[in-house]
């Protein structure tokens, strides 16, 4: 900063910096969708380029007016010009220290590629799953929680039963968040969902793929209570995952509503 910027700067007012006297604390306050370039490494060793929003709050005591928005994006780009998994668990700490809070919270998400092949002709494509890291520090303790939006194929055991041919099926979202001791992939938790969803889904598929996951879905039907106990029984087993919640929405196609179900558990909580 030059002189004539230290100048006018001791000039101005610091309003936020000013005394409130409500005596009520705020939980979170900071900025929102705010977008920066972040790149992510997959199982392969490849490097993704993506663009991520973030979301970044801390805690204000309750005798402070306001916090200091603009040192939020400061943060930001006081970093390498893309954010990675390490200096997304350092902007945590950086946050709560730079804004003098006792709490922060960052949240980022964005996409994430997959190159899979079809099932049968085994061309291959790409499809996106949204991932978001969520970073938290709390009394002087941090979590990092990885959520990934998986979508499915369901197919309606009901349906199936009571029809005479065919049976309903619709795209479902499937989501997991979850806390864990030691490093996992991305990919490990998609392929968690996958593998017990009635079908996967895939970028492109020709005819003899249209046909194998069409019958692979009949022959694998869920209930959306089926997706969240599945899923929770490969989450309670893996002893990575420290604490965990798996939703899974159902679109359906014969109703103008939505199915849902919620598992949550802490493990390290005694049953």
């Amino acid at each position: 900063m030059n002189e004539q910027a230290e100048l006018t700067s001791s000039a101005i007012p610091d309003v936020q910096n000013s005394e409130d006297t409500r005596n009520i604390p705020i939980d979170q306050v900071g900025i929102k969708a705010i977008r920066h370039p972040v790149v992510v490494r997959d199982r392969s060793g490849r490097d993704q380029h993506t663009v991520a929003t973030l979301n970044m709050y801390v805690s204000l005591p309750h005798n402070f007016k306001g916090t200091h928005m603009s040192r939020f994006v400061e943060i930001l780009n006081r970093h390498e010009y893309e954010i990675t998994v390490d200096s997304f668990k350092r902007m945590i700490h950086e946050t709560a220290e730079v804004l003098d809070a006792e709490a922060s919270r960052v949240e980022m998400t964005f996409p994430f590629f997959v190159s899979k092949a079809a099932p049968v002709t085994g061309v291959r494509s790409l499809i996106d799953y949204e991932v978001s890291f969520i970073g938290q520090l709390r009394d002087r303790h941090t979590e990092v929680w990885v959520k990934v939006v998986v979508p499915v194929t369901t197919l309606c055991p009901c349906s199936k039963n009571i029809s005479d041919y065919g049976a309903h099926n619709q795209r479902s979202h499937v989501t997991v968040e979850a806390l864990v001791r030691d490093f996992i992939w991305v990919e490990e938790l998609i392929e968690m969902v996958e593998n017990v969803a009635s079908c996967q889904l895939y970028g492109l598929l020709k005819r003899p793929d249209e046909k194998y996951v069409t019958e692979y879905a009949y022959d694998h039907p869920k209930f959306v209570e089926d997706m969240v106990r599945d899923v929770a029984v490969q989450l309670n087993e893996d002893q990575r995952i420290l604490s965990y919640k798996v939703e899974s929405e159902n679109f359906e196609s014969i109703h103008n509503h939505s199915a849902y179900a919620l598992v949550q558990k802490d493990k390290r909580r005694p049953a």
